[in-house]
């Protein structure tokens, strides 16, 4: 087979996306360059790659095939860039880096901090929910992973780095306002606003309150921390955030913290990666520099 690595790199996209239109964009070429570029691929394959029922695409058992191969061909040429980033010293390289979607809090000031530092690094930042965190740590897309507790079935390197309390929130005007240690039972009576299922913040909410025997009223779910500040300041329910996430809120006196009995519910953050992962010169220090600097970067709200 006589195969371009451009080649692989169009294939890779259309094979990600399942979209010719799309794989256009984002390598910013035009979609007959794409449909061509395949064409002669499957050319020198010998075998379609792709097929078209109705306005869809999908992979066939050679393209399947194909795109593991093209995968495991990509990581090592990242494999390889790392190398050579190393050899010109930590001013320069790329850092590829997901996080939680409460992480994108503080996230970017560490980022912006650490890059003030380091002259030429240039950052490619994934915000998602848990989910796709640990999807993306199994296909090995990043080089450091910043989440809430890591899974105990992967094999992981995490090291915690920072506190994230969950707390109660409230609109300034909420009866509980002015109330101090108030009952956990006491909850029961409200309605909350909660995150979606696999978000990271839902499951320790759940799991704590079922091990205190107590199941919230939750008919309202969020897709984000930003939806349910703002159904809280509208009078809809109470919410449990990670307090990164309320900052300006609290400044700007729109919501309140409650002093509800054994909370917050204390959370960590931790910077992950796939064991056994080679971490570029960038990707280690950007790891210190978190594990040292950001109690000292970050200042978080009084809880």
């Amino acid at each position: 087979m006589n195969i371009t690595f451009r080649q692989l790199q169009i294939f890779e996209a259309v094979a990600r996306n399942l979209s010719f239109t799309r794989a256009s964009e984002e390598l910013h070429l035009t979609q007959p360059a794409v449909s061509m570029q395949i064409k002669q691929l499957e050319q020198s394959v010998g075998l379609p790659l792709f097929e078209q029922l109705g306005k869809k695409i999908f992979l066939t058992d050679a393209g399947r095939e194909f795109s593991r191969y093209a995968s495991a061909i990509a990581t090592q040429l990242e494999e390889l860039e790392q190398v050579v980033d190393e050899m010109k010293g930590l001013q320069r390289g790329r850092l590829t880096i997901a996080v939680a979607s409460t992480a994108n809090y503080f996230a970017p000031r560490l980022l912006a901090t650490f890059c003030q530092l380091h002259g030429d690094v240039t950052v490619s930042l994934d915000v998602t929910n848990r989910e796709q965190l640990l999807q993306g740590l199994v296909e090995n897309r990043n080089d450091l992973v910043i989440m809430g507790q890591p899974p105990d079935d992967m094999e992981l390197v995490a090291e915690r780095f920072l506190e994230n309390p969950l707390v109660v929130i409230a609109p300034p005007d909420h009866l509980l306002a002015k109330k101090k240690n108030i009952p956990l039972q006491r909850l029961l009576e409200e309605t909350f606003l909660v995150r979606e299922q696999g978000s990271g913040t839902r499951s320790a909410v759940e799991r704590f309150f079922s091990a205190n025997q107590i199941a919230l009223s939750t008919p309202m779910e969020m897709s984000s921390n930003e939806a349910i500040k703002q159904g809280v300041e509208a009078g809809l329910g109470l919410g449990i955030v990670s307090v990164h996430t309320l900052g300006m809120e609290l400044a700007l006196q729109r919501l309140v913290i409650l002093d509800v009995a054994k909370m917050p519910i204390m959370r960590y953050w931790y910077i992950v990666h796939r064991s056994g992962k080679r971490l570029s010169l960038v990707a280690q220090g950007f790891q210190k520099f978190v594990k040292e600097e950001s109690r000292r970067v970050l200042k978080l709200p009084f809880v």
